[in-house]
């Protein structure tokens, strides 16, 4: 019930009470760890997650937060954690699920391989846990394995055999499979899943024959609810931008926002599109306009925050925004990255460079690389800097924001 709640520390503050007569109960140490969590007091959500498993040892609910609790601190104790209760608790799939996307959020691929061979041995054909290791697999860029899986789950009784033609095809494109991936996104013709196909089904031809056909494509789907349409509208925008027509994108999304005023999925990308043409009078008007639709859309704090300080104007401002945007959501590491970026402008750098640790630790994006190594950069560590960039690069060649930070550098 308190978890829209925005002031996470007066949450806190309730929990605690509400959960002092009851000392002996396992959940009222670990709803107050999640709580203390939210609010940013690690040193107590440990405490009372520890609380927690001396009342219920082996409780994977408790491990998994005390395990998401120390990865904020450092990836290493949380897989040293994970690790440790597995040893105690081998059967334990949902924290060895949780280590496994750790390991692969880390690119320790090779690490996370056995886990996924131990979880589909211990599933016994169970659909479900053959579907995550599938997308576990396809996260670490191991396609053929991710098919596999998939596929034997087409074997099962899954009964959304359509989620995993979405998931088949989007295999098939990584691939770089396109006419093997458009026969799975073809299979789905009715239910939730169609509209999916369809933007699936775009992106293929977008590379294959053009945005505009894609585009027309899209223009020709029917009986549409407004959500949907938005959804469309959205993908067509990215199309464009994909093809650095990023007017075209900007004017449709312009046309889009007169259309249907209080999507906040297109206000939002309307102000992305304006950020990418300069026109920050437009970034500004309509973030503060999503804000006051929406006061819990965290990325529009951030984004307003980040182009503020990105543009190296209101840093007060930027920083009060970026501060509220983390307090609606605390783990996430393009938000912890934008913190960086105001602290940067402000001219401390210390700070910076923790933040920046934090959200890389978390993330490795490339965008996030380009940021921590311009401000090692400025701090004299420039191998450490060179060093970071380099690896993100062989990684990511084409994205724009590291090339832009190669050329400054002149790496």
């Amino acid at each position: 019930l308190f978890a829209r709640q925005k002031d996470k520390k007066a949450v806190l503050k309730l929990v605690r009470e509400l959960a002092k007569p009851y000392p002996d109960l396992p959940e009222a140490h670990f709803t107050t760890a999640h709580a203390a969590w939210a609010a940013g007091n690690d040193k107590l959500a440990i405490s009372e997650a520890n609380a927690a498993d001396l009342l219920r040892p082996g409780w994977e609910l408790n491990a998994i937060l005390q395990g998401q609790v120390l990865f904020g601190q450092s990836p290493d104790a949380a897989l040293a954690f994970y690790r440790n209760f597995l040893s105690q608790y081998p059967e334990a799939n949902e924290v060895r699920l949780n280590l496994a996307r750790t390991l692969v959020n880390q690119k320790r691929f090779s690490e996370a391989k056995p886990e996924f061979v131990h979880l589909t041995q211990a599933s016994k054909g169970n659909p479900t846990i053959l579907v995550v290791v599938g997308l576990l697999s396809f996260q670490a860029g191991d396609y053929t394995e991710a098919e596999q899986y998939f596929q034997q789950v087409l074997i099962t009784d899954f009964k959304d055999k359509d989620q995993i033609y979405l998931y088949l095809g989007q295999v098939a494109e990584k691939q770089k499979e396109d006419d093997r991936a458009l026969v799975w996104y073809n299979k789905i013709q009715a239910g939730e899943r169609y509209l999916d196909a369809k933007l699936g089904i775009a992106y293929v031809v977008s590379r294959t024959q053009g945005a505009d056909s894609a585009i027309k494509m899209l223009d020709d789907l029917a009986d549409l609810t407004s959500d949907q349409l938005a959804l469309v509208v959205q993908t067509q925008a990215n199309l464009l931008t994909q093809a650095k027509r990023h007017q075209e994108a900007y004017e449709l999304l312009d046309k889009a926002v007169k259309n249907l005023p209080s999507m906040p999925g297109i206000i939002y990308d309307y102000a992305m599109a304006a950020e990418k043409l300069g026109h920050l009078d437009v970034v500004e008007r309509e973030l503060r306009k999503l804000i006051q639709i929406k006061p819990d859309f965290a990325q529009a704090y951030n984004a307003l925050g980040y182009s503020l300080a990105d543009h190296n104007i209101k840093l007060e401002e930027a920083h009060t925004l970026i501060e509220k945007a983390l307090a609606l959501s605390p783990n996430d590491h393009f938000i912890l990255d934008s913190m960086k970026w105001v602290q940067y402008r402000r001219g401390k750098l210390d700070k910076a460079i923790d933040y920046l640790r934090r959200a890389y630790n978390k993330q490795t994006d490339p965008e996030i690389a380009a940021h921590l190594g311009e401000v090692l950069w400025q701090q004299g560590k420039r191998d450490e800097a060179l060093q970071i960039w380099e690896d993100a690069l062989r990684d990511h060649p084409e994205n724009e924001v590291l090339q832009s930070t190669s050329r400054k550098f002149k790496l």
